[in-house]
């Protein structure tokens, strides 16, 4: 049966034999900065370290809660079961709490959320239709709401090119951010703004910590690259940075220790000289560092060394 990736992905990552309804999987097939360390989590803390509630979206394995330093009320919001192991500490659900008073961390969760694909023909843009096996052809024009989005934030020059609708990611950050009545709300993600959209889309697969080309049947993840500054204009205040700027500004500079410290105190240098090969790898800019931040706030304030570094 031939349906719209959109479709394909929903079905694929989401339905009850999903690759999302099984736990572990994330940390199976992929890395993110949660796995990198455990300094990914403490500074996103700085950013509201009195939250009296923490809430993780697409939490995984539940590994940044976990790894946090607070008395903070935490949620974990994820598709799988709850991990075996889990501290008693962190709640977990399934759905999105209907409202938060605190912190909310996103990290990789829009790239999950499925949009359809479209390919430019001559005679307009056509929706990418796929089958189980990720076979693919040619359906029909999409809708106008998505023609008016693809004019707005992706417009197609050239036949062959090809694009994701990002107008689901741009409803699922508008829908975070509008269950919070007090606090940040933080989404870090692969991503692309206007001036460089990549010309032949960025849907694809991740299998056993290798890319894969996308194959809807539940066998591995499958993710597209987010239209960062489509999702920042859905909820008007939504600050775009980079996570190597964001970072930094949060204290993850990536410098090394003193050599003078491995001649008088050589534990000490050892455990910075680690400290700061985690931090090399989060504020990397051909790596993690390139990822684009998502930041909202309401009603509270940032730290004065972000605001400063970052326009919000």
């Amino acid at each position: 049966m031939w349906v719209s990736w959109r479709a394909a992905a929903e079905r694929a990552l989401y339905a009850d034999d999903g690759f999302y309804r099984h736990a572990g999987q994330p940390a199976r097939h992929f890395r993110t900065s949660v796995h990198a360390s455990p300094l990914f989590g403490a500074a996103i803390l700085r950013l509201m370290p009195d939250a009296p509630q923490i809430v993780d979206v697409g939490a995984g394995n539940g590994e940044l809660l976990a790894a946090l330093d607070t008395d903070a009320r935490l949620l974990a919001v994820e598709k799988a079961p709850r991990p075996a192991g889990l501290p008693g500490r962190i709640s977990w659900a399934t759905e999105l709490p209907e409202s938060v008073d605190g912190l909310v961390v996103a990290n990789e969760w829009l790239d999950n959320i499925p949009v359809d694909v479209v390919e430019l023909t001559a005679g307009g843009p056509r929706l990418v239709l796929v089958s189980a096996d990720g076979t693919e052809r040619l359906g029909d024009a999409p809708g106008p709401d998505d023609l008016a989005w693809l004019e707005r934030w992706w417009p197609l020059t050239d036949v062959g090119q090809r694009a994701e609708i990002g107008r689901p990611r741009d409803d699922a950050w508008a829908d975070l951010t509008g269950r919070v009545r007090r606090g940040v709300v933080v989404a870090a993600d692969y991503g692309h703004t206007i001036e460089a959209r990549p010309f032949h889309g960025s849907l694809t697969g991740y299998q056993n910590g290798c890319q894969v080309s996308p194959v809807p049947d539940g066998s591995c993840d499958i993710t597209a690259h987010v239209a960062l500054d489509s999702c920042a204009a859905s909820t008007p205040g939504t600050a775009l940075t980079t996570q190597r700027d964001a970072l930094r500004a949060l204290g993850i500079l990536g410098a090394r220790p003193s050599v003078e410290v491995a001649r008088t105190d050589p534990p000490r240098y050892l455990r910075e000289l680690r400290q700061a090969g985690e931090e090399g790898e989060l504020i990397s800019r051909d790596g993690l560092g390139s990822f684009g931040w998502l930041v909202y706030s309401i009603d509270t304030c940032l730290p004065g060394a972000f605001s400063a570094r970052i326009a919000v």
